[in-house]
């Protein structure tokens, strides 16, 4: 009777507690009280890539959803925002909290010791869940934990002029080494970035050193312009060209050029990250307020903006990219396996290092 008596006492003294306590999920409370941080500091500072239906429309829609948080978006291309960055935290700067760049421009940063890892910041369920992501989580580095990869898609790089150019003489990358194609390939010049440089690198990786320089002694046109190579396909100076993309064309296809991307060829073409590289600067001075930006960007709204403005294909399987095919970007999602996409990748770092400064020295040894 005495134990009874002190387990109904004990009942007695708990219950309030036990009412009191918060019903909400713990993932929503430290949610809640991170946005309440975020608002008193009042501001984050992202750099993104340099355009700007991205950062209008990035802009808009976070000021919509979190209006106590001012965004503050320094659209620039990815090396810019990174020098600016570097040069920064060298002089004891904390200005800029988050970078999204291309595939190679935060590997400098790595190496320099400027970023923090990513995935503790990770609060919202769908985000941090991987099986709303195609492959999972993602991450460039090779120590997975400071580059988060969240798109992976093909890019039409090969395209070609279909009133002087039939697509089915080139089915391989094999066929480009035929000598009537010498001196007639308009090409990006791998020298210089972007897809040039990038389709040159995954031809090393797909093809080898001595291919890579077979294909270089084609005599090609070259030139780092990239409207200068669209206007020459456009007006059929050059049958194709190679490390274009469908922006470039955008205008001379809504003019009703005959320009079409090459069908896939037989190796296929590379997975692409495009400028979905995710990273955090080290020591940022609004942390609150970069927990809440990245996970609003990995959620499924922050997905959906982001992918439209850009024109690249996310890796969240619950956005429909199917339409972004018309703009030239496959998500990986919508028509490869994980295998292959992972066979094909092109933006890693062990790949960046193992493929893209080797290619780079040797398109400098071959174009001089």
């Amino acid at each position: 009777m005495k134990v009874f008596l002190i387990l109904i006492l004990l009942i007695l003294v708990t219950a309030p507690e036990s009412r009191a306590a918060d019903p909400r999920a713990a993932w929503q409370i430290e949610w809640d009280k991170t946005i309440q941080a975020a608002n008193k500091e009042g501001k984050i500072v992202a750099a993104i890539p340099n355009s700007a239906d991205t950062r209008k429309n990035i802009g808009e829609a976070f000021a919509k959803r979190f209006p106590g948080i001012e965004l503050e978006l320094s659209n620039a291309r990815g090396p810019s925002n990174a020098s600016k960055i570097a040069a920064e935290h060298a002089a004891g700067v904390r200005y800029f909290d988050l970078l999204i760049s291309g595939t190679s421009t935060p590997f400098n940063l790595l190496n320099a010791g400027i970023l923090d890892p990513i995935e503790s910041l990770f609060i919202l369920p769908e985000v941090k869940d991987p099986k709303q992501w195609f492959g999972g989580h993602i991450w460039l580095d090779i120590v997975k934990r400071h580059v988060y990869g969240f798109q992976a898609f093909r890019s039409d790089n090969f395209w070609y002029n279909s009133a002087n150019f039939n697509p089915e003489e080139v089915r391989s990358l094999d066929d480009l080494l035929q000598s009537k194609w010498k001196g007639k390939i308009g090409y990006l010049d791998p020298r210089s970035g972007g897809g040039g440089s990038a389709t040159w690198a995954f031809l090393l990786k797909i093809k080898g050193e001595e291919w890579l320089r077979k294909f270089a002694a084609q005599d090609f046109v070259l030139s780092r312009d990239q409207r200068q190579l669209a206007d020459m396909l456009a007006k059929g100076k050059v049958p194709f060209t190679i490390g274009l993309s469908y922006y470039t064309f955008a205008p001379f296809l809504k003019a009703g050029l005959p320009i079409k991307p090459l069908p896939d060829l037989k190796e296929g073409s590379y997975t692409s990250c495009g400028s979905g590289a995710l990273t955090v600067v080290k020591n940022s001075p609004h942390p609150n307020a970069t927990k809440v930006f990245i996970n609003w960007l990995l959620s499924r709204e922050g997905q959906e903006v982001y992918s439209k403005a850009m024109g690249q294909a996310t890796r969240r399987l619950d956005v429909d990219t199917k339409p972004l095919a018309e703009l030239g970007s496959r998500a990986s999602k919508d028509f490869q396996t994980i295998e292959e996409s992972n066979r094909l990748e092109n933006y890693s770092e062990e790949t960046v290092n193992k493929y893209w400064a080797r290619s780079k020295k040797i398109a400098e040894d071959v174009f001089k």
